[in-house]
């Protein structure tokens, strides 16, 4: 082949793959939204999510349909994206929506409940379950569509300066807890203290609190906490996995073209697909390296689980009786675990308890 004829041909491909390229990088609007995130830049998974929907959305669309990302504290403080959502401040957040429980516990479902769905039953729900359907009817007061854009798994229960052996060791704890999950613990006598994340070390440092979660090995790693409370404990019940979303204001989502909803909504999957894949891929090393560090790896004592367990029942009947809009979502949300929980008993958790087994007795 000649130098002329590849020059040629080469030339020949981009041009069938400009004419090939979907009609919205071709000839859309330019569109440019902000998005306040709920987390610093340091943790590079669960603020990474928000920069793969902005990459994904800026090259499907050839550049057309730009995502600026700002970091926790950047434009607005992380707990109050919503209300930059709903007031037009920015177009769209990244967020956990357990964190706005104060202004409905129904946020919670699109995150994470007590004793709820793990993240492959999250997904399943949100999915085919009927659970997007009913956290958008209840978002839709607020003005916000949600798009499910990130999840952590299972998370630790976090790092106690004390360890905890009875439930009288939980009364007057100050622990940095938020949510669902803080509700719960208070039933027993802790105190709970919602804590951006890049606030949590300071005040474990000096004391302002007693213990602290966040979410797994990896960004536990990152902020140090093993530093100043040597004791790990698990599982965190109150996240058996935690959905990040894209809280998108509705009038911003009315005006984009149709082709670029389809490309956001797509991008915010790929988000919610490769976090868990990060976080799952990470974590067993970060476990390692802290364990080499000191820290001590605990579990819950079974007379706290079970506490715990009925604590958050009593919560959820409560919660329900005096409001309808969480009764709702709630009764679709737990048939659906429910279902959940008698099958994974069969398959998963067979294969999973009896392969940990094997694998801790050695065998080949």
């Amino acid at each position: 082949m000649t130098r002329r004829t590849f020059i040629a041909r080469g030339a020949a491909a981009l041009g069938a793959a400009s004419i090939a390229a979907p009609a919205a990088a071709q000839s859309g609007p330019t569109v440019s939204w902000r998005l306040a995130s709920s987390f610093p830049k340091s943790l590079d998974t669960i603020y990474g999510a928000a920069e793969t929907v902005a990459r994904r959305v800026a090259a499907a669309t050839g550049g057309r349909f730009q995502i600026k990302v700002f970091a926790a504290g950047e434009i607005v403080p992380p707990f109050s994206v919503v209300d930059a959502v709903q007031n037009g401040t920015v177009e769209c957040a990244h967020t956990a929506p357990y964190y706005f429980y104060g202004k409905d516990p129904t946020f919670a479902f699109a995150c994470a409940v007590p004793f709820g769905l793990n993240a492959r039953q999250q997904n399943a729900w949100m999915q085919h379950g009927g659970g997007l359907e009913l956290t958008r009817e209840f978002m839709k007061d607020y003005g916000i569509v949600n798009f499910p854009a990130g999840n952590t798994g299972a998370q630790m229960g976090g790092w106690f300066r004390k360890e905890i052996k009875t439930l009288e060791d939980l009364k007057g704890l100050k622990f940095r807890i938020g949510g669902f999950g803080g509700a719960v613990l208070s039933k027993l006598g802790v105190v709970p203290q919602q804590i951006a994340a890049g606030d949590i070390y300071p005040a474990l440092e000096k004391g302002t609190i007693d213990a602290a979660e966040w979410i797994g090995p990896y960004d536990d790693e990152k902020l140090g906490f093993f530093k100043v409370a040597r004791n790990y404990y698990y599982p965190g019940f109150w996240e058996g996995s935690t959905e990040i979303d894209l809280f998108v204001g509705e009038k911003a989502l009315a005006a984009l073209p149709p082709e670029y909803r389809a490309i956001l909504e797509a991008a915010c999957h790929e988000a919610n697909v490769s976090m868990l894949a990060r976080y799952d891929a990470m974590n067993p090393a970060a476990l390692k390296r802290l364990i080499a560090g000191g820290a001590r790896i605990v579990p819950f004592p079974n007379e706290v689980l079970v506490a715990c367990w009925r604590a958050a029942n009593e919560l959820f009947d409560e919660t329900s009786a005096a409001n309808p809009r969480f009764k709702k979502v709630y009764e679709s949300y737990r048939r659906f675990r429910d279902e959940q929980v008698q099958w994974s008993a069969v398959a998963e958790h067979r294969f999973e308890s009896f392969a940990i087994s094997a694998q801790r007795a050695g065998r080949n």
